[in-house]
């Protein structure tokens, strides 16, 4: 499959190595499609770069993974056009650093980033994926013989039967929690994660779900 994503930074590079490793073809797009990041990780994955505009219309699947603060203004660059019926990941969690560490919510309780994100693109299949676990263990999806749980939520099913299909190749066990005002929840899911990392300066955990 044809996959852009959308952002140069750890998440996008990560994302776009694993996709690669799986066989698929990857252009991630950036403001600045020579920036010396995304040229190292073009020449060391065998993958494309390229304008966010470029990587939204080469992309089948697209995956977003800019900054909060950054997204509208991504998604602007790219042109709505060119997310038209096409799946869109958002990877993205609404966080405000202006206070500095640890980050607080921009958004939360009525609204959220993946509701925010398919109200700027209407026409696209958007669902919330990946957001709730740190970029290094985003595409392998176990802890040595322990498969972890990955949360999504969207608002087309067979969108989601596509993004379970990829986590799965990731080895993630994948739950569904509904349409995507449940980001509200996923995004403080994300926030817990953080909250935990803050409080004891652990970073490689991760979340497992048991049924008794």
């Amino acid at each position: 499959m044809k996959i852009g994503i959308i952002g140069t930074g750890t998440v996008g590079q990560t994302l776009g190595t694993g996709l690669k490793k799986l066989n698929h073809d990857v252009m991630i797009g950036s403001r600045n499609p020579q920036k010396e990041e995304l040229q190292k990780w073009v020449m060391a994955s065998g993958g494309k770069g390229g304008t966010f505009a470029e990587a939204a219309a080469f992309g089948e699947m697209i995956f977003i993974c800019t900054s909060w603060e950054g997204t509208e203004n991504a998604i602007k660059l790219a042109e709505s056009k060119n997310f038209k019926n096409k799946i869109v990941i958002d990877v993205t969690n609404p966080l405000d650093f202006s206070q500095g560490m640890p980050p607080k919510m921009a958004l939360g309780h009525t609204t959220s980033g993946g509701e925010k994100i398919q109200s700027w693109l209407p026409d696209a299949k958007v669902v919330k994926a990946f957001n709730i676990i740190t970029a290094a263990f985003m595409i392998d999806g176990k802890f040595g013989n322990e498969q972890l749980d990955m949360f999504i939520a969207g608002n087309d099913a067979a969108a989601k039967k596509s993004v379970t299909d990829l986590l799965t190749a990731f080895q993630w066990t994948t739950h569904d929690l509904g349409g995507i005002e449940q980001s509200r929840i996923l995004e403080y899911f994300a926030m817990l994660w953080i909250a935990y990392g803050f409080k004891n300066n652990i970073w490689n955990h991760a979340f497992k779900l048991v049924r008794k």
